[in-house]
Parts: structure tokens; C-alpha cells; sequence
């Protein structure tokens, strides 16, 4: 189904009289009087209709073109709504409305206005990742903008820090290495008990997560290499960092010396004696 602007449906053309602009004038040019003003009666007849959207119209027409990717039909459609009356509170209300909004005004470079509708409005958790993204992408470029020069990891890092999520778009959990502490120590648990999960396992964990199977697949991998990597760093321990131990093997390697001198003397005793 294409959706198409109200306007494209009824063009004004169409509604309007083709009355020539300078009559008046030509009138009172001629000697006759000025007409008289129009009654309400008479221009009702020439007014647009009034197309009564409901508010979910109006959000399953935004949902469609936001997910096409449409976002210049999708800002024309903002922009030329009409509502029916006493809808505007509602319409103004309505998360999908106000995400496709928040979409259009990312997209056209108008920040201030998607900084105002995500931190003036709460927004479910469905949303927060999109809405994350937008608030973030925008901060990067203004201050790419401000910098003239691309940001590094450590410049984005002090972006986020200096412009934080707000609680709108954001449940309040911290994040630690783009995975939440609670999926963090989720997959800990699934690790202890099998480091290798099966494909099944897997799909059990990601929805159980909230992450792809992919994703799992690679956090366990890579929990895999750095446990390997430290039991092999365990095992190449310089005896320089155990003073103690290592003192222990010197005096052991002393005290071998030793016996082995004694045993060496003693043997060459036995000798001489043989030999006399």
C-alpha cells in the first residue's frame, strides 16, 4: 500500500474558485462599487475539507515510512497534517509521532529540536537503541563541526561523557563494554557452566540476553582466548616475581653443589688410597 501526503490527495487547485486577483481593482477602476466582503456563508463553500486523521492513522503512516527509510515524504507528511479537532494533544503524545519527529529532525541537521523532543518526552524501552543512536551520532557531529577534524575513540569517549543519555531514552543500567552488567553476568554463569555452547544453547542465551546469536557466539570465544592467554602468562612466570621461590631454588642449587664437590673429594680419596 503507498501512502501518500494529504495534499498529494487533494491538491488546493482543485477546492479553490479561478477568480482573477485583480477584479477589484478592474471594478473600481470602471466606476463601480467595491464588492462587498464575502459572507461565512459563501466561503464556506471554498474551503478545504477536513480530513480527520485519528492519532493511530497517523502513527501507522509514520511507523511505515520510517521503516522504508523515507524520510523526506515522511517529513512532508509532518509537516502538511492535517488532524481532526481536539487530536493535537494526542497526536502530540504519541511515541511513534514524536520518534518519527525526532527522525526527520536528525536527518535535516536539526539537532536543538531532537535534543528538545528526546529530552522532553519518555519513550519505552523499544525505542531507547534508535533514540541512543540519533542523540549520540548528533553530539559527534556538532563536535566534529565545532573541531574540524574527524573524532577519535578517546574524543568520542569524552562526548559521551560531557553530553550523557537522558533518563527519557535511557533505563538508568550501566553499560560496560556495550553489553549491560546484567547480560555481562549472565553469560558468566553460561560460561562456568560450558564454555563451548552448542548452536542451540546459543539461540537459548541470546534470547534469554537480548543478543543476536552472534554475538554470543563471540563474547564466549572471546572469553575463551583471554583465559587462555592468562593460564599461558601464568605459566611463564619470571621466578623474578617470587623472590622467595626463587631463593629457595638458588640455596637448592647450592646445596647440590655441594654434595656433588663432596662426593667428588671423597671419591678422589678413594683413589689415592687404591693406587698406595
Amino acid at each position: 500500500m503507498v501512502f501518500r501526503s494529504p495534499l498529494e490527495l487533494y491538491p488546493s487547485h482543485f477546492f479553490l474558485p479561478n477568480f482573477p486577483a485583480d477584479r477589484p481593482l478592474l471594478l473600481q477602476a470602471n466606476g463601480a462599487p467595491p464588492p462587498a466582503r464575502p459572507s461565512p456563508e459563501d466561503l464556506s463553500m471554498f474551503q478545504l475539507p477536513t480530513l480527520n486523521f485519528s492519532p493511530e492513522q497517523v502513527a501507522s503512516v509514520c511507523e511505515t515510512l520510517e521503516e522504508t527509510g523515507d524520510i523526506e515524504r515522511l517529513g512532508r507528511f509532518l509537516w502538511s497534517l492535517p488532524v481532526a479537532p481536539g487530536a493535537c494533544e494526542a497526536i502530540n503524545k504519541h511515541e511513534s509521532i514524536l520518534r518519527a519527529r525526532a527522525v526527520v529532525a536528525f536527518h535535516t541537521g536539526n539537532f536543538r529540536d531532537l535534543y528538545h523532543i528526546l529530552e522532553n518526552h519518555k519513550f519505552t524501552k523499544d525505542s531507547h537503541g534508535k533514540l541512543q543512536a540519533m542523540w549520540l551520532e548528533a553530539h559527534y557531529q556538532e563536535a566534529e563541526k565545532l573541531r574540524g577534524r574527524p573524532l577519535g575513540p578517546v574524543d568520542k569517549y569524552r562526548v559521551r561523557k560531557k553530553f550523557p543519555l537522558p533518563r527519557t531514552i535511557w533505563d538508568g543500567e550501566q553499560k560496560t563494554h556495550c553489553f549491560k552488567e546484567r547480560t555481562r553476568s549472565l553469560l558468566r554463569e553460561w560460561y562456568l557452566q560450558d564454555p563451548y555452547p552448542n548452536p542451540s544453547k546459543k539461540r537459548e542465551l541470546a534470547q534469554a540476553t537480548g543478543l543476536t546469536p552472534t554475538q554470543v557466539g563471540n563474547w564466549f570465544k572471546n572469553r575463551r582466548q583471554r583465559d587462555r592467554a592468562a593460564a599461558a602468562k601464568n605459566r611463564l612466570v619470571p621466578l623474578s616475581l617470587y623472590p622467595s621461590l626463587s631463593l629457595s631454588l638458588s640455596q637448592s642449587r647450592f646445596n647440590a653443589l655441594e654434595c656433588i664437590e663432596h662426593l667428588f673429594m671423597l671419591y678422589r680419596s678413594v683413589c689415592l688410597f687404591v693406587l698406595l
